[in-house]
């Protein structure tokens, strides 16, 4: 007890020696969390490549292009202004932005936010404006490459936006749009000396494409910004190399007022000196007839195609380098490609949305959190990289050689890929919870997760012998141990992949659930892709993994027992002995090694895990089933007999694969729906009046558990897992009851959209924004689907070739 106590004090002297000393930044910092700012919306770019976030009001204000690495900034000179001209004079210029800021004052702010309307269904997002007193609506259609298995255009850094004018009234009008851009992201280094820009064109195939490259030229992980517009028969493209975004902008509100087109001046910009910072436009225009409809198009691209994580040791290149090479001068190609292509991208996002969206039967607030939560697709810190040409397979597979045949050819063809536990928990791949995030992974971009999983399958046959401190406990342990699933594969600011496990609270190696997740997840994707040259390779890791599970069935019951501490993904909520989350878990693993074994016809094992799974589960039944539900664990404590709204996590798995039936039913069907119904009744209906989703914790009683930090929050990932797992045995209602709670809340209640966080109280009390597992909402589009009879076989990617 004495040493978890004295773990603020650990956690505050590492906190000041990494942040104060070595100046970086914590991997959780948690004197220092991100404010909340309820402001953002529908991100831009593909996944891998960076993003742009932008908000609701359309500002540009969450920058990811530093693999991993946040900013938060608001950047006032990127912005959309529009131009009204009728019969050669201006009738109306105003920058679409409600901002009066105290910059650029030379311009009319100001836009009155009762004339304009956002909607967001990621990837894209609509913006309407009603222009006050002008008889004319524009409407920007943002479009991100983000499509289901697809594995070229979906790793693109770009953004589109297509703007739809429609004149109402009975002249004609010329309508311009300006897209102005500061060269940066709004940090102190945009004022660093060197950055210049100039103005490109870009023609291919008869279509041409004209803007600014905005070269950011710092001196780690340089790039290039382009703002770009589509010329096309009626439209012109206009440009202003660089104008000085600290200023009042006064000259380049008048030069489109002028005539509703910008001077387009030769010539690169002079670059930046210390101090000073540059900004560009680009201004598409065209005539819109009397009661007519126009659209202009334009882009935004940014190329940071070589990249170094925060030690600086490796240069790595992203996965678009591939298709448009990593010489940093892609960004008119990407710009080209993007305004040629985007209507082709929607064509295939409208393809894979359309059934949800026209199914009656699905309530209108689950379209909505479907397909937004996906944003942590691409704004997850993600990064997608390849691999460089040389590479070879002893290069990746360490210095245990990890025998995966298919490994090199796996990740050469599709590349590494990372995604953080959250943007406040900077860790890539945090194990525990990809667990229940994985869903979106192979349901949408199933090799995408195949990739991931050879990656941990390398780093659980080598280990890292360094020592270090883990500040929950205060003990000294080795950094990672062999044959164990590592918690994360490290952090950004560090080296990924080369060092993992950045998680140094606790010693993951003694997690109970770390291990089983790897099993689970490997059948489940088998289950998924029908990929047999995966599960063969992953066969031999799944049982290293399982025996070293084994020793934590200390009294050989066929079941294993929790430390006595918070051994799992509930990281400060102790388990002792027998539990129904890690004990559940671990049975669903043991069927799932039998499985394989009779898929790939190794008999010894089979009958090794059928007698393991036939004591455990008997033991099970003994220790935990209380008559309505499965206690949280057998340790006869205070808190043993709380309901857990996660005790059927075994369970989701096994239905999720079809594994929960006939000899291969684990958990008693009566037993299992009694659970759940006991879950409804206690932690969803008897908490906040069953409006917020399901509590971790509860006691029988009906008063949530408060014996930890964790068990009287929800966790809305753990909540959208649950209401799969009600959807899958038949409580189709329950389960879509208890996720409502959790999507209004975070989306309409706490203006959390495209932040969801890990989790949150029922007294507004919220934990780590904008967070990796919310992506369990893809299980319950999963479930849906196994109950409609459409069992999902391998999904048929188009037939596009792969390679450049």
């Amino acid at each position: 007890l004495l040493s978890y106590l004295s773990f603020p004090c650990r956690y505050f002297r590492w906190w000041y020696k990494k942040t104060r000393i070595e100046k970086k930044s914590a991997f959780i910092d948690l004197l220092c969390a991100v404010p909340l700012q309820q402001i953002y919306g529908c991100p831009l770019g593909g996944i891998g490549g960076g993003t742009i976030t932008r908000g609701w009001r359309g500002e540009f204000c969450r920058w990811q292009l530093n693999p991993g690495l946040y900013h938060y900034e608001t950047v006032i000179a990127d912005q959309f202004t529009v131009c009204l001209r009728c019969k050669g004079q201006t009738v109306y210029q105003q920058v679409l932005s409600v901002e009066r800021p105290s910059t650029l004052q030379g311009w009319n702010w100001g836009y009155c936010g009762h004339y304009a309307f956002y909607h967001a269904l990621y990837p894209r997002a609509w913006m309407v404006y009603e222009l006050p007193g002008q008889n004319v609506v524009l409407t920007c259609r943002q479009v991100s490459p983000v499509i289901p298995h697809d594995y070229k255009d979906s790793s693109l850094p770009v953004g589109v936006f297509i703007w739809e004018v429609e004149n109402g009234r009975d002249e004609d009008v010329d309508v311009s749009i300006m897209f102005s851009l500061q060269n940066g992201t709004g940090m102190k280094e945009d004022g660093s000396r060197g950055h210049w820009n100039e103005p490109f064109a870009f023609e291919k195939e008869g279509e041409r494409v004209a803007g600014v490259l905005l070269h950011h030229c710092t001196d780690v992980n340089p790039f290039t910004l382009a703002i770009s517009a589509l010329e096309k028969d009626g439209t012109v493209v206009t440009h202003l190399t660089a104008f000085n975004p600290m200023g009042t902008g006064r000259e380049v509100w008048q030069d489109l007022l002028q005539d509703g087109r910008l001077d387009s001046p030769d010539g690169k910009s002079s670059p930046t000196e210390k101090g000073e910072v540059t900004a560009a436009a680009v201004c598409a225009s065209c005539r819109v007839p009397a009661q007519g409809h126009r659209t202009l198009e334009l882009a935004l691209a940014w190329d940071m195609p070589r990249v170094h994580f925060g030690s600086k040791e490796k240069l790595h290149l992203r996965r678009y380098t591939r298709f448009f090479g990593s010489g940093g001068d892609a960004a008119p190609a990407l710009s080209h490609h993007a305004l040629t292509h985007y209507e082709e991208w929607e064509r295939r996002i409208e393809m894979w949305q359309k059934p949800i969206l026209e199914n009656s039967q699905l309530p209108s607030w689950y379209k909505s959190a479907l397909f937004n939560e996906l944003y942590f697709m691409t704004d997850g810190g993600t990064i997608w990289l390849e691999l460089p040409p040389d590479c070879r397979a002893e290069d990746l597979q360490g210095p245990a050689g990890a025998g995966l045949s298919h490994l090199l050819p796996v990740l050469r063809e599709y590349g590494r890929f990372a995604y953080l536990e959250g943007q406040e928990y900077r860790m890539y791949n945090t194990y525990d919870v990809h667990f229940y995030a994985s869903f979106a992974l192979v349901m949408l971009w199933p090799k995408l997760q195949i990739s991931l999983q050879y990656d941990i399958a390398v780093t659980v046959v080598n280990e890292d012998i360094q020592p270090r401190q883990y500040l929950m406990c205060g003990q000294t342990a080795q950094v990672k141990l062999k044959n164990v699933v590592p918690h994360d594969i490290g952090d950004p600011d560090d080296e990924p992949w080369q060092r993992v496990n950045a998680y140094l609270m606790h010693d993951t190696a003694d997690w109970k659930d770390l291990n089983l997740k790897f099993v689970l997840q490997v059948y489940r994707d088998y289950c998924l892709t029908h990929d047999g040259l995966y599960l063969r390779d992953m066969w031999p890791v799944c049982q290293a993994v399982m025996e070293s599970e084994l020793k934590f069935d200390t009294d050989n019951d066929g079941l294993i027992e929790n430390g006595g501490f918070a051994d799992q993904t509930y990281d400060a909520w102790v388990v002792n002995g027998a539990s129904a989350y890690c004990g559940g878990l671990w049975l669903a693993a043991v069927c799932m090694m039998r499985k394989m074994a009779k898929v790939l016809g190794d008999a010894e094992i089979q009958q090794k895990y059928t007698d393991i799974l036939n004591k455990g589960k008997e033991a099970f039944e003994r220790m935990l089933w209380n008559g309505g539900y499965y206690n949280y664990d057998s340790s006869k404590s205070d808190t043993s007999s709380s309901i857990m709204s996660d005790q059927c996590a075994g369970q989701w798995f096994l239905g999720a694969c079809g594994l929960d039936q006939e000899e291969f039913e684990v958990f008693p069907k009566s037993h299992v729906v009694s659970a759940l119904k006991t879950i409804f009744e206690k932690n969803v209906m008897s908490f906040a009046g069953g409006t917020m989703g399901a509590v971790n914790g509860m006691r029988p009683d009906g008063v949530p558990d408060t014996s930890s930090v964790q068990s009287n929050e929800v966790w809305i990932g753990v909540v959208y897992a649950l209401a799969a797992t009600m959807i899958q045995e038949g409580l189709v209602e329950e389960g879509f009851r208890t996720a409502e709670g959790c999507y209004r809340t975070v989306w309409e209640q706490l203006g959390m959209a495209f932040q969801t966080p890990e989790a949150y109280r029922e007294k507004k009390v919220y934990r780590s924004l904008a967070y990796m597992r919310p992506l369990s909402i893809w299980s319950m589009q999963l479930a849906l689907e196994r109950r409609a009879g459409r069992a999902p076989g391998p999904a048929q990617p188009p037939q596009v070739p792969i390679h450049p």
